[in-house]
């Protein structure tokens, strides 16, 4: 009896100026993952000696050299377009992984053709014990659009005490360290290229589900992530892309029967947080959120043009409760904190 073939997978790092991160953290993904997967670095320009580095003492590994610094989408898109594998696992460069780590990713997405992308448990590389924000125990996000995790709410991060040992479904996984079929990788169109960097991932992943497939983590594969390694939690850029592209996300994904209302309620929500960000002295970043708005305002219809067949039911994994007023008025600070009929469509009025 002939065995089945094993699929091929590609671990692509991209990097931008990252020589440090990959002198910490490339030896390992290549110990621990190249009996596996063969491993790509796509280089997005970098100013420093990042290919030079690469070229004198990784020849294993493969390097892609974009011309210019695309950013993560559009960096992404170009150098998996010239991947041939079955599976994409897109990993930032500043992640240490474990051993191990590989195969019950591979073994997950093997057992159900309609799981499009999964993730492993992302912790923190400086608090190892504690969930990483980018991604911890698998992500969610409310009926408005805010993203949180298995492990994190906003910037409120759980200790890992095994409260979610489980491999299950969730709404989104992270661009940090995501395993894609790189089949619906290509027929979806990767990930959208005005983005540029950030909620990116959620974008793909709300796009898949609105497809009928479905998002997974799994929990007996852990990585640590640095987080930060690009643009820092407190920079205004950050800020920025992360207002517009979450609006830019509602727009291109939610039903039309609900968009009006939850656009309205974010305005709400988002003059609360630029007034929050003055008050605590961060005034650059509360001028990036009217910032954010126009940006949004002037690509409004355009991202009303991407919208593919969206449900009139909402896929499953949506809190359909306000995040913002769990967490910061009543407290609500870990995920088991939520009441888990929320989580059901039934919930949806």
């Amino acid at each position: 009896m002939e065995m089945p073939a094993k699929p091929v997978v590609a671990v692509v790092i991209l990097n931008w100026n990252g020589r440090k991160f990959l002198e910490s953290f490339l030896p390992g993904v290549i110990e621990f993952s190249s009996s596996e997967a063969k491993i790509v670095v796509a280089d997005n320009a970098s100013t420093d000696d990042s290919v030079e580095y690469l070229t004198s003492h990784f020849p294993q590994v493969e390097i892609i050299r974009n011309n210019q610094n695309y950013g993560f989408t559009t960096g992404y898109n170009k150098a998996l377009a010239q991947v041939d594998a079955d599976y994409y696992l897109l990993l930032n460069s500043d992640i240490e992984v474990t051993a191990g780590w590989l195969t019950p990713l591979i073994a997950l997405m093997e057992s159900d053709q309609k799981i499009a992308a999964c993730q492993p448990v992302i912790r923190a590389y400086n608090q190892k014990e504690y969930f990483e924000y980018a991604g911890a125990a698998g992500g969610y996000i409310d009926r408005y659009g805010y993203p949180f995790c298995r492990g994190r709410i906003f910037s409120s991060l759980e200790k890992d005490n095994g409260q979610y040992q489980t491999t299950t479904e969730v709404f989104w996984a992270t661009g940090a360290c995501m395993m894609v079929r790189a089949s619906l990788y290509r027929s979806m169109g990767g990930l959208d290229d005005d983005f540029f960097a950030h909620m990116e991932e959620i974008d793909f992943c709300w796009r898949l589900k609105n497809a009928g497939y479905k998002i997974f983590v799994c929990h007996e594969s852990v990585v640590f992530h640095v987080g930060g390694g690009t643009l820092p939690k407190n920079n205004p850029r950050k800020t920025f892309l992360n207002f517009r592209n979450n609006l830019y996300l509602l727009v291109k994904n939610s039903p039309d029967s609900r968009l009006a209302g939850i656009l309205m309620m974010r305005r709400v929500f988002d003059l609360i947080a630029m007034l929050k960000f003055a008050l605590e002295g961060h005034f650059a970043d509360a001028r990036t959120i009217p910032a954010a708005y126009r940006e949004f305002r002037k690509n409004k219809d355009r991202m009303r043009l991407k919208r593919g067949v969206i449900p009139d039911t909402p896929p499953g994994q949506i809190y359909w409760g306000k995040i913002v007023l769990r967490h910061y008025i009543l407290r609500a600070k870990k995920f088991s904190k939520l009441n888990p009929e929320r989580f059901t469509r039934s919930s949806v009025k």
